[in-house]
């Protein structure tokens, strides 16, 4: 079994290669000779037990010029939905020029974290204050640039956003939340062609297709809508293209920003057609072994007659869910079923639920395995195959830690794993603290999790 495993997470991390929430902020406007267009992403590094990091961004200003702003419109971003992954937060018209920094106006923290020692888990919510100047609910940060963003007329800049809830979100003695937080954020310039910025994590309701143009329209989860092109080098999920996406159809899209607002496609993945969906992270099944029946999750996202679900634990019967109904996400092979089945479903994993919603009631259909991130330290020495191509051991304090009863996670890597802030499997070292984005699939030996990793980063130092 570790042999067959190790040739379908070998295909598996290929793929992640290939392929590895959020919409415009405010609407952008045409460039004219002096002005350019700025896009900004945001991502995380977590806090044990942590499954919920609600902040309202209500501006982000540049330092330089005139310091415009790239986000004007009050934007609520669940950062630790983010941890390992990248989502689109703003697009937004500046003057052409030089600028060093920006300057965050946040507000209203909400933190949600869970206890696992209870059967089902249960979860806390705290309103958070910040402690540092502006008050208890509204604050600014401001942070510099490692390197100035020029912006060249009618050109196209990036500023990457980290909010770091590891530094941010103060605990106690003993470990517990207490509620205050001292944002801390980490900011750089970005062009949309690194590596850094490309966008990873995108789930939208499909509104238009126009195959003509090569184009369709999603409805992110902020409210506003964001086109999407593709071309010849777009890769679709299996059976589906440009010209036979239709709506209803809830869609993943992994891209990078154009010049105009709209995303060139990498991948794109239809995820199911049904009309309704939850998703979020698994905090038990039950049985513990063989298949599974019920899952209880952490709901960090809705479809929209569902929101009255989202930041809840639920419990949802999936015993009526067949086999064949198990997807994993822009991974889509004659390995799919053998990797994520009704045996294969882990606490800690990133799942999607979609099915059908009437009169209050939810009937899931299908599940889809997401990509998620795991944060951790690393434990030994990397185990080098060839190139990047091998694994190496993450120990983890939150929910994976959990379900592996305090072992570390096997975390396997190929020679398209990117590694960002680190020169690669070799570069790697016992004690560096580093995120692993990909997949989490059922190791058969040890009954639980090892990860496929798209990418693996040393999180840069906060600022």
């Amino acid at each position: 079994m570790r042999k067959f495993l190790g040739i379908a997470v070998a295909l598996g991390l290929a793929m992640l290669g290939v392929a590895c929430s959020s919409s415009n902020s405010s609407s952008p406007t045409s460039p004219t000779a002096q002005t350019a267009n700025v896009f900004v992403t945001g991502e995380d590094a977590p806090l044990a037990s942590v499954v919920g990091f609600n902040v309202t961004i209500n501006s982000i200003t540049l330092t330089g010029g005139s310091a415009p702003q790239v986000l004007s419109t009050a934007t609520t971003v669940d950062f630790a939905r983010l941890l390992g992954l990248r989502s689109p937060m703003a697009f937004n018209s500046v003057p052409a020029g030089t600028y060093t920094g920006a300057t965050f106006s946040l507000s209203s923290p909400v933190i949600s974290y869970v206890d696992m020692s209870t059967n089902p888990p249960t979860l806390s919510t705290i309103n958070g204050t910040f402690n540092s100047a502006g008050g208890p609910t509204t604050t600014t940060v401001t942070v510099n640039f490692p390197s100035s963003m020029v912006v060249a007329a009618n050109g196209l800049a990036g500023l990457r956003m980290d909010f770091d809830i590891r530094q941010s979100v103060a605990v106690d003695g003993s470990s517990d939340v207490t509620g205050v937080v001292n944002p801390t954020i980490y900011a750089s310039a970005v062009q949309a062609t690194d590596s850094d910025a490309e966008i990873t994590d995108l789930v939208g309701g499909l509104v238009s297709v126009d195959a003509s143009a090569n184009s369709f329209v999603i409805q992110g989860p902020y409210g506003h809508q964001l086109t999407i092109d593709v071309s010849s080098s777009t890769v679709f999920n299996s059976g589906w293209t440009i010209n036979n996406l239709a709506a209803p159809a809830f869609v993943g899209v992994q891209g990078s920003f154009q010049v105009d607002g709209s995303l060139m496609a990498k991948s794109v993945e239809v995820i199911t057609t049904s009309q309704a969906f939850i998703a979020g992270r698994v905090l038990a099944i039950s049985p513990t072994t063989g298949p599974v029946q019920q899952v209880t999750i952490f709901v960090g996202e809705t479809s929209a007659d569902l929101v009255a679900d989202s930041r809840t634990i639920q419990t949802i019967d999936v015993s009526s869910i067949a086999s064949s109904d198990y997807d994993i996400c822009f991974f889509n092979n004659l390995f799919t079923n053998a990797l994520f089945n009704p045996d294969h479903v882990l606490v800690g994993q990133r799942i999607f639920v979609g099915g059908s919603d009437s009169n209050g009631v939810f009937t899931p259909q299908m599940i889809s395995l997401r990509l998620q991130g795991v944060y951790g330290t690393m434990t030994g020495t990397a185990n080098v195959v060839s190139g990047n191509l091998g694994s190496f051991e993450l120990q983890n304090n939150a929910l994976i830690g959990y379900s592996l009863g305090g072992a570390p996670l096997t975390v396997w890597t190929g020679n398209a794993t990117l590694f960002i802030n680190t020169t690669g499997l070799t570069g790697l070292t016992s004690g560096e603290s580093l995120v692993a984005g990909g997949l989490l699939f059922y190791d058969q030996l040890t009954a639980g999790p090892i990860m496929a990793a798209g990418v693996i980063v040393d999180p840069p130092p906060a600022q």
